[in-house]
């Protein structure tokens, strides 16, 4: 996570996996390609938060709902995390409201990408938009699938996000998001194989 001090208000830079919530008047950023951002905001308490996740491939039934897959448990940790830190600054949870960002397809279709049997941007569209709507969390507004990248700005004046389109793919995003996903398959790997004892 990078943070540079602006005139202003800070500028804070959410890398893959990070999450961040603030009570602050800040701008929240992020690099998006096959992943999904959720910017979220609690309008009457006037906190905000952000994440930047993925999710690796469904091995499942198409009909199964993602969140109870291994993969979509893994991004409920994720919206949970930044949730929880929100409620912890003082958010209200049912006031919490949402925008979604991300799930291009930018990822190489080849064997180098060993993540998903489907989309991987399609995987996190499903998931957030599931998951937002179990949780009862309106979704306000969304840019997500397509075939750009994305740099997202959070403003925490007035909740707005401003989308900057990036038409031409940019390798360094292929190779972040590569070495992401992979990383996001070990840990899912893990939990998995976990055993709780009681």
């Amino acid at each position: 996570m990078q943070i540079q001090r602006m005139k202003q208000y800070e500028k804070i830079t959410i890398g893959p996996g990070e999450f961040y919530a603030t009570d602050r008047v800040v701008m929240l950023t992020t690099l998006l390609g096959s992943c999904v951002s959720a910017c979220l905001y609690d309008p009457y308490n006037r906190i905000i938060g952000m994440n930047h996740f993925m999710l690796s491939g469904r091995h499942n039934h198409r009909d199964v709902p993602f969140c109870v897959t291994n993969a979509g448990r893994y991004g409920v940790h994720s919206m949970e995390l930044l949730i929880n830190e929100m409620m912890r600054l003082g958010a209200d949870r049912s006031r919490i409201k949402a925008k979604a960002f991300g799930g291009g397809s930018v990822l190489k279709s080849d064997n180098s990408v060993k993540c998903s049997y489907f989309a991987i941007g399609d995987i996190n569209i499903q998931f957030i938009v599931e998951f937002l709507q179990n949780e009862k969390i309106p979704l306000v507004s969304s840019d997500l699938g397509g075939l750009s990248g994305r740099v997202i700005y959070f403003d925490a004046r007035d909740f707005s996000v401003h989308v900057r389109k990036i038409t031409k793919t940019i390798e360094s995003i292929y190779k972040r998001e590569e070495q992401y996903c992979e990383a996001v398959v070990e840990t899912q790997k893990r939990a998995k194989t976990d055993v709780d004892l009681w």
